[in-house]
């Protein structure tokens, strides 16, 4: 069954609806729990089950409430902060497939952080006490769940035990790691940055884009976001769960083997993708015109010549009836090198970062 036979069939047979989903909820806690937990352990949970549509910046634990359910995200990611001096110090990223709340249910205590939705999300909620059940019965599972919340603790408490000491450096490092999650670093895979200490403003990384892609510079340096030195340009993140895939009617967006995200050329225009990218990196354009061969710019001087066609030659032949598609970074997949715009860039101002690397 193709995907886009089986999202109509979810979503005009309800019962169809929740059979997938929780087929495939049951999936994803099998594999992030591990702990030899089988199909048979996961009943009792799957049976109070519930998925939560979650808004950007909105909570799902406040800090200092009381509350046992335990949330698993299963698309977008969340932010975890703490209040230090009546100002929230960011803690840690959590990106889809991870699990927060447990701390509580273990410790039989109220909440000690807050956490909220770095963008549109959604979440399974774990309800307290059937969780609790699960700990009891299955050891393994225990000891993993304490292993986990030991990692966060100790961020916490030495959180706590430099407030004082290094106020200063914890605000920073708190506003930087803001800055870089709402920008979608997080989630990326492969996202660039520019220092604006070495940016000389040249655009040669602009016009390298272009020059790679049939004229259509796939980024725009001046646009974003900036935060001390650090510039994030309007280029695609190859987001780890991307937006634009959500509902693209001919799935014409893929990733590739280098963990590229691009479009093919099945894109038929709707612009869905484009409403869907929460970081407005993705536009509509004309497609590009056809280059003559090159025997015809060799015998009759048509065409621009050898390599891909500038952006001026290609902005002068569009065809203004064609209908316009997505445009987006492909990290220049397949043209040896890599990346134009880290190649073009005279003084190493521009880089590519993968987040986890």
């Amino acid at each position: 069954v193709s995907r886009t036979a089986a999202l109509k069939l979810m979503a005009s047979v309800p019962a169809a609806k929740r059979a997938v989903t929780r087929i495939s909820t049951e999936r994803q806690l099998l594999q992030m729990f591990g702990s030899g937990l089988q199909p048979s352990d996961l009943v009792e949970l799957l049976d109070t089950v519930e998925i939560k549509a979650v808004r950007a910046g909105e909570t799902i634990i406040n800090e200092g409430e009381d509350g046992f359910d335990v949330f698993v995200i299963r698309s977008g990611s969340m932010v975890v902060e703490k209040s230090i001096g009546g100002k929230p110090v960011f803690l840690s990223y959590l990106p889809a497939g991870s699990y927060v709340g447990e701390m509580a249910v273990i410790e039989a205590g109220r909440r000690t952080a807050t956490v909220r939705a770095a963008i549109k999300s959604e979440v399974i909620v774990l309800k307290g006490d059937a969780f609790r059940r699960l700990l009891a019965r299955k050891p393994e599972f225990l000891a993993k769940a304490k292993q986990d919340m030991a990692s966060r603790q100790d961020i916490n408490a030495f959180i706590e035990a430099k407030k004082d000491s290094f106020s200063t450096v914890v605000d920073y490092y708190s506003e930087t790691a803001k800055f870089l999650v709402d920008n979608g670093i997080g989630e990326a895979t492969d996202v660039l940055l520019i220092d604006e200490n070495l940016c000389v403003g040249c655009d040669n990384c602009e016009k390298a884009c272009a020059d790679s892609h049939e004229g259509l510079s796939r980024l725009d340096r001046e646009a974003g976001r900036t935060y001390a030195h650090l510039h994030v340009p309007t280029s695609c993140r190859h987001c780890e769960h991307p937006h634009c895939m959500a509902d693209c009617p001919p799935n014409a967006i893929h990733r590739g083997p280098d963990g590229a995200v691009f479009i093919d050329d099945t894109c038929i225009g709707c612009g869905n993708c484009q409403r869907n990218c929460p970081y407005g990196v993705i536009r509509m354009d004309k497609v590009p015109p056809k280059k003559p061969s090159l025997l015809s710019w060799l015998f009759f001087g048509a065409g621009p010549g050898p390599g891909e066609p500038d952006k001026k030659w290609a902005k002068k032949h569009y065809n203004p009836e064609a209908p316009k598609k997505a445009i987006k970074c492909d990290m220049c997949s397949g043209i040896e090198g890599g990346p134009a715009c880290v190649r073009a860039c005279p003084t190493g101002a521009a880089i590519r970062v993968a987040p986890e690397g």
